[in-house]
């Protein structure tokens, strides 16, 4: 059989997917806001910042690929089936209706809607924005196979036409230089910060569960199964640089902001500042389409990731119901407002990104060790204890003074956890003893295969 040749319209169109699928809400705010916060050291903090919201999605969709994963289930699974499951249903709450899909909504709605509505107004119109996003996203993902037809070929270009030029006006005009004030969290460590960013995106947790459809349409377009690690590698590769390109572009618009604006609040005020300094009220119109496209192709994705993987683990329940369960309950988180979204969304991902990352590493190179559930094992519980730790240090409890003791503790003892990254050493010391037994077992059995193999022909010889 022949294999099917990727031409340039199907690689574009397969990338377009990719971007508009995990370009949305905060893809499009962090990065101003960490150009803020990072002042004059925007470049280690961008490089850190690239590692966790480019590649660390690309190899999250490699790794689906690899191991032929048809949800996050299955990448978790040779942990164990209850493990599995539950990393599952925690992906697809925190990245769907507990935080990422709410966020869709009131960040377009606080960007682009807001500014037009009395304080008395604010609620009621909110009510009524993020019932009609999330509607009319319900009604664009009933059907599965429109997913690449709305979102790569309509939309996408739509929304990317529309960036290019808010940045290339701030190119040729900018509000300020790139020696500004840095914040003090970016002063010592700021690619390290800009990784610790990047969690924020929560890209890495999306393409593990968004990479499944993105094969689908791979599939779709007539490739075989042995073809589509190499083509999502290719348009995947596009995709992350076109991203990359973006990001430091919006980065570098927010160190600029600097010369004219004070750090907001948030990314989305800071951008919505930005807009309106360039283009008054036309701007804050422009802001709201702008940003209603980027969200909205991301809400789209979502929908349909969460109904697919959550019907493959509870095939009792339809994937429609599924379906509006996250429109609904996107709607009621989203009502519950951007800054109580974002602010609540920090400890979950300091708690999941770290097995997310594990599970991503061990898949990329499962084929040596035959996806060993020892292995697996191991790393997984090494991270336990550092990663609610972690968790634990960016949560509102950190008042408390109990509390406080332990996190201390934990910050004095483990190495990097003062970081954010006490999860790395324990990860690796937990994988090198699944290893251990690993080898250990395959010697046992080999020695016990020749053993059985000696009996057999001294019985035949008898």
């Amino acid at each position: 059989m022949v294999d099917k040749k990727l031409t340039w319209r199907q690689l574009l169109l397969i990338a377009s997917l990719i971007f508009g699928m995990f370009f949305g809400a905060g893809n499009l705010i962090f990065p101003v806001q960490l150009g803020q916060l990072a002042g004059g050291n925007w470049i280690p903090a961008t490089l850190g910042f690239l590692v966790t919201g480019t590649i660390v999605p690309f190899l999250a969709m490699l790794a689906v690929s690899v191991t032929r994963s048809r949800s996050v289930y299955d990448m978790a699974k040779p942990v164990g089936h209850w493990f599995g499951l539950l990393f599952l249903v925690a992906i697809h709450l925190t990245i769907g209706p507990f935080f990422g899909t709410p966020r869709t909504a009131a960040t377009a709605f606080s960007m682009g809607v807001a500014p037009f509505l009395s304080a008395d107004h604010q609620q009621v119109g909110m009510l009524v924005f993020s019932a009609l996003f999330f509607g009319l996203a319900y009604f664009l993902t009933v059907k599965q196979a429109e997913l690449t037809k709305h979102i790569g070929k309509y939309l996408n270009p739509l929304f990317i036409g529309l960036l290019v030029v808010v940045l290339l006006v701030a190119l040729f005009m900018p509000m300020g230089g790139t020696h500004q004030v840095v914040n003090a969290a970016y002063q010592s460590n700021a690619g390290l910060q800009g990784v610790l960013d990047g969690y924020n995106t929560m890209d890495g947790l999306a393409l593990l569960a968004l990479a499944v459809s993105v094969v689908y349409a791979v599939r779709g377009l007539g490739f075989g199964d042995h073809q589509v690690s190499k083509v999502l590698a290719k348009a995947g590769l596009l995709s992350i640089v076109i991203e990359g390109v973006f990001y430091t572009s919006l980065v570098l618009l927010g160190v600029s902001s600097l010369g004219q604006f004070k750090p907001a609040a948030n990314g989305g005020d800071a951008f919505a500042q930005i807009i309106t300094h360039y283009a008054g009220n036309f701007g804050t119109a422009l802001t709201g389409v702008l940003v209603t496209l980027a969200v909205f192709t991301t809400a789209m994705g979502l929908f349909v990731s969460f109904a697919q993987d959550l019907h493959l683990a509870f095939p009792k329940i339809s994937y429609l119901l599924f379906l509006r369960l996250i429109a609904f309950g996107s709607f009621v988180t989203a009502n519950a407002g951007l800054t109580n979204i974002v602010a609540w969304s920090v400890p979950v991902l300091m708690l999941l990104y770290p097995f997310a990352l594990v599970l991503i590493l061990l898949s990329l190179f499962s084929n040596y060790f035959n996806r060993s559930t020892t292995i697996y094992r191991g790393a997984v519980a090494g991270v336990v204890l550092p990663a609610l730790l972690d968790a634990l240090a960016n949560s509102p409890f950190m008042g408390n003074h109990g509390v406080q003791g332990v996190v201390a503790a934990y910050h004095q003892y483990v190495p990097f956890s003062a970081l954010g990254f006490g999860w790395i050493v324990p990860a690796l010391v937990g994988t090198l003893i699944g290893c251990g037994f690993y080898v250990f077992s395959n010697v046992n059995q080999k020695q016990h295969n020749r053993v059985n193999s000696e009996v057999s022909v001294n019985i035949s010889h008898d």
